[in-house]
């Protein structure tokens, strides 16, 4: 044995948990193959990881509901989200008019765009979260609403294909 300590068997400290959490930093199970952040949403899509997804989605369910038939929290439900046209995935939230003036539907590469910079998206939004800087991680939360969220699997991305 030579001393070495291998830093993925070391635990984060129980306060450092959280944030290891929401940045999904401590995760030891990550893929080892990943595209370039920056890469291709289709490239990115093709690596994604769903499992990965749901524990970076835990920080979006705070504000969203992600089953059938539940209510709205802070933010909308977002069952069956892909595909459908903004603003209207649940008739009794209050979308801002910036997020219906968008208009279009909910595309994966929108949802890309949306999870990166909400406000950039859709100037005027009153969504709290700055987004999601890293692309791996925003095809990661794409992946897991596709397979988990009332969408017909990761067919809902086209640039899955």
């Amino acid at each position: 044995m030579s001393g070495r300590v291998s830093l993925s068997s070391i635990a984060p400290p129980p306060f450092l948990m959280g944030a290891c959490l929401i940045l999904g930093a401590c995760s030891a199970s990550a893929p080892e193959h990943r595209s370039h952040p920056d890469g291709s949403l289709a490239e990115r899509l093709a690596h994604a990881d769903a499992a990965n997804g749901r524990r970076i989605f835990a920080q979006c369910a705070a504000c969203h509901n992600l089953s059938a038939g539940g209510g709205d929290r802070d933010g909308p439900n977002l069952w069956g989200v892909i595909g459908k046209p903004l603003a209207t995935n649940s008739p009794r939230f209050a979308y801002t008019a910036a997020l219906k003036a968008a208009g279009g539907a909910w595309t994966c590469a929108r949802l890309d765009a949306w999870l990166a910079d909400p406000s950039r998206f859709a100037p005027g939004t009153v969504m709290m979260f700055p987004g999601l800087p890293d692309g791996n991680q925003r095809a990661d939360v794409i992946a897991y609403l596709s397979e988990n969220g009332g969408s017909p699997g990761r067919a809902a991305c086209p640039e899955h294909r």
